[in-house]
């Protein structure tokens, strides 16, 4: 893996137009990554989403009583466009966290709370928690790439991604079409 260096705000607000170019009703799933435990990524072709899970043999389903399970929480979507500027490097996205990288514009307008996505032959719900970066997003993209996602326009963008829940049980594969109902 490459050194990368942060983007300041100005290289940040320059590519904000190929982000806003993101196709609104059918869009591809790019990337799948499931977190078998804390801290770890890896990177997989395909997997099965269920209500139950979530992605199945992510860490989200396996909560203790202290941390009960959030289904509102159970999957994080993050435009693969706003993946790519952050992390500049592909083989970085698994370090956002998120489970599905999607080029699709994720804009509250666009797809408001409880619009449904279609991917491979499951359906995922999006749900009304807002999707914030962390003091980990700083360290790994850097101060700019939060105040970025944290301005007004970036969270109705919802740039920093969004949460949604399994609604239809299905295997899904990257580059899967992604189809808003």
């Amino acid at each position: 893996m490459s050194t990368v260096t942060h983007l300041e705000m100005a290289e940040l607000e320059q590519n904000l137009d190929e982000i806003r170019d993101s196709p609104k009703e059918e869009g591809r799933l790019a990337l799948i990554v499931r977190r078998p435990q804390s801290g770890e990524r890896e990177v997989i072709e395909a997997g099965e989403l269920t209500v139950a899970e979530g992605l199945a043999g992510d860490n989200w389903s396996r909560r203790t009583p202290d941390a009960p399970l959030e289904p509102e929480r159970q999957l994080t979507i993050m435009n693969s466009r706003v993946a790519g500027l952050l992390a500049q490097d592909e083989d970085r996205w698994a370090l956002f966290g998120d489970q599905l990288y999607i080029d699709l514009e994720l804009s509250e307008t666009n797809l408001p709370v409880g619009t449904r996505l279609t991917l491979g032959e499951a359906v995922i719900e999006v749900t009304p928690i807002d999707h914030t970066g962390c003091k980990k997003f700083a360290e790994r993209f850097g101060v700019d790439a939060v105040k970025f996602v944290s301005t007004p326009e970036g969270k109705e963008m919802r740039l920093r991604g969004m949460y949604a829940k399994v609604v239809q049980p299905g295997p899904i594969r990257a580059g899967d079409v992604v189809r808003k109902l």
